[in-house]
């Protein structure tokens, strides 16, 4: 049987429609079929390849790192040198307050780590999070998440999470005592790009402030760039008190973490001691490839690319079928009329050589989120085969 038969009789689906591309390498901006097809990727991995696929200094990491050990002992536990060279890298490139790393293996496992940490802190039962909200497929993350339809067959979940719509009066008065944190993301994403709001997002962080309760940002998608700044929170005026990382934090290997201050993070190691474990959390192999690339999206300039990148996307999307562009730097939603002409163009973008995705929650809209490497030429191109495929 060839890979594709095989996938289909043992690998577990997510859904019954996938796209199906039997994908055998990828480089820059393309991703190459079986067959020896191009398409130009207009995803990223899911906002993951922001340096581009297969960069040489990100396998070049790897490969060295490889030669020299993989895992030998549970995080923590041991010093390992990718580990503590990654986590000052980008303490250094964070605020003050945020300067401590407990890397994961995902986003979800961030997510899950982040409300132990709050739980631990502030001795609270209550989460505050924000409909149609994306945090991860974890029971814990899933309690989050801001949907019904994602979440009703798997009750009960977590306890103690409410949510209120994203941008609303009604969650900044909901923060009360009881509130051990509330977790929202810079800009919602699955929504279909939903906001930035700088200053509802600093009258909640105030109105945390005033209760005592910590501010989790959810940059697994926004950080590293995607929205034009390195974090997407420079943009807010805000800093959070829990910071969520992944997708890109890897360089393409599978990798997540949650950043605090080292008063807040050092309390998951007493009472009880060992109060966050993970195996394979901070992988040498995945810290060696997300330093380099980080360096990579830090030493060649990329951020500062990304607005005018966005610029020339919005202007040659251009079509009577588009109803409306949304975006904050390279993470674009293109509506169209239904989910259903999102999907007939969909396939007729693959056909022609474009890789592009759909959100959960807006389900109208086409996903635009290129590794931040794409040139200018390579976005004329997808905005041209984009309309003609519209």
């Amino acid at each position: 049987m060839n890979a594709r038969q095989l996938a289909q009789q043992h690998l577990a689906p997510t859904s019954f429609a996938p796209t199906g591309l039997h994908i055998v390498r990828a480089s820059g901006s393309y991703l190459y079929e079986v067959s020896g097809k191009q398409l130009l990727d207009l995803i990223g991995g899911i906002s993951v390849c922001n340096v581009g696929h297969s960069h040489p200094r990100v396998i070049e990491a790897i490969q060295q790192q490889a030669a020299q050990f993989l895992h030998v002992m549970v995080y923590g536990e041991v010093v390992q040198t990718p580990q503590a060279s990654y986590a000052a890298t980008l303490a250094a490139h964070l605020p003050p307050s945020l300067d401590c790393i407990f890397f994961t293996t995902s986003g979800a496992e961030a997510v899950e780590g982040a409300i132990k940490l709050s739980r631990r802190v502030t001795g609270r039962p209550g989460i505050i999070g924000a409909r149609r909200s994306y945090h991860g497929a974890t029971t814990g993350a899933l309690a989050l998440m801001g949907d019904e339809y994602w979440k009703g067959p798997f009750r009960p979940l977590l306890p103690g999470v409410r949510q209120y719509a994203y941008g609303s009066q009604e969650l900044m008065n909901a923060i009360d005592a009881d509130t051990a944190c509330v977790v929202l993301e810079p800009v919602q994403a699955e929504a279909g790009i939903n906001g930035p709001f700088p200053e509802w997002m600093q009258a909640v962080a105030q109105r945390c402030r005033e209760t005592g309760t910590l501010l989790v940002l959810d940059e697994i998608q926004t950080g590293f760039g995607r929205t034009g700044t390195l974090w997407a929170f420079e943009q807010l005026g805000i800093v959070p008190d829990i910071l969520m990382l992944g997708k890109a934090l890897g360089g393409g290997m599978p990798m997540g973490a949650f950043v605090a201050s080292q008063v807040l993070m050092h309390q998951l190691a007493d009472n009880p001691v060992l109060g966050h474990l993970t195996t394979f959390g901070g992988h040498p192999v995945c810290c060696a490839a997300g330093e380099a690339a980080f360096r990579v999206l830090l030493e060649e300039d990329i951020v500062p690319t990304v607005f005018r990148k966005e610029a020339l996307f919005r202007e040659w999307l251009q079509h009577p079928a588009i109803r409306e562009v949304r975006s904050i730097g390279l993470l674009m939603a293109v509506q169209l009329d239904s989910a259903e002409a999102v999907q007939q163009c969909l396939q007729k973008c693959a056909a022609a050589g474009l890789f592009s995705d759909w959100f959960l929650f807006a389900a109208d809209c086409i996903r635009i989120a290129p590794p931040l490497t794409i040139s200018e030429s390579e976005i004329r191109e997808a905005c041209r085969l984009l309309c003609r495929c519209l």
